[in-house]
């Protein structure tokens, strides 16, 4: 199993340099990662790096809170295309999914969705916030307007990816769609974990450490 293929490699942080990116594009290079996961403004120093390979260019919306109105995410998602994004990570609004608001949440996540042209869209929970019945919810909304993952969290909230949240996303979404984990995720083991609970992407910023661990067995 080629388990650099289910890896985002990630920066996020809002000290990240322009070297520290052009740092996490040739490790994913090097390890050939599905993608590198990297805020707005970096995309196009990625898509530079990366020219002539297959790892896709993620980029995050709303990121982190997902308090931005729709039209500023609808907005934001065309643009990060434009700039080269292949897949787009995008933070729903986590007040109205407290709320129960599916009409909002679906509206929202369809207007990403229409923005993204056709392009991976991911849909951000920061299920540390919602209990299980606005979990579901929004693996409901989330399906419905067509996403094509769900993920569980920022690494921004209070806590990250559970196995337990892992297991009720993949439970509450349609066959075709994927799981992505993220927040916490350090090590080989929890990597597989993750994995065996069914997450088909994991979203880590110790990619390179995970793997040196599998090939060494740890």
């Amino acid at each position: 199993m080629n388990y650099a293929k289910y890896i985002d490699h990630t920066l996020l942080k809002a000290n990240a340099t322009k070297n520290d990116v052009i740092k996490l594009c040739e490790e994913a290079k090097k390890y050939n990662f599905m993608s590198v996961c990297v805020n707005p403004c970096f995309i196009e120093i990625a898509k530079e790096v990366l020219l002539g390979t297959d790892i896709l260019i993620c980029t995050v919306i709303g990121f982190p809170l997902g308090a931005d109105t729709i039209l500023t995410k609808e907005n934001a998602t065309i643009d990060a295309i434009k700039l080269g994004a292949n897949e787009i990570d995008m933070v729903i609004n986590i007040g109205k999914a407290k709320e129960k608001d599916f009409e909002y949440l679906h509206n929202e996540i369809r207007t990403v969705v229409d923005a993204a042209r056709g392009n991976t869209v991911k849909v951000i929970f920061e299920t540390c916030y919602l209990n299980e019945e606005e979990k579901i919810l929004v693996c409901n909304a989330a399906t419905l307007a067509g996403a094509l993952f769900v993920k569980t969290s920022t690494g921004f909230g209070t806590s990250g990816a559970t196995i337990e949240d892992v297991k009720l996303m993949r439970d509450n979404i349609n066959s075709e769609m994927s799981v992505k984990a993220s927040g916490g995720i350090r090590n080989s083991s929890d990597f597989l974990s993750f994995i065996k609970a069914g997450a088909n992407r994991i979203g880590t910023s110790n990619g390179v450490a995970i793997i040196e661990e599998l090939k060494k067995g740890v």
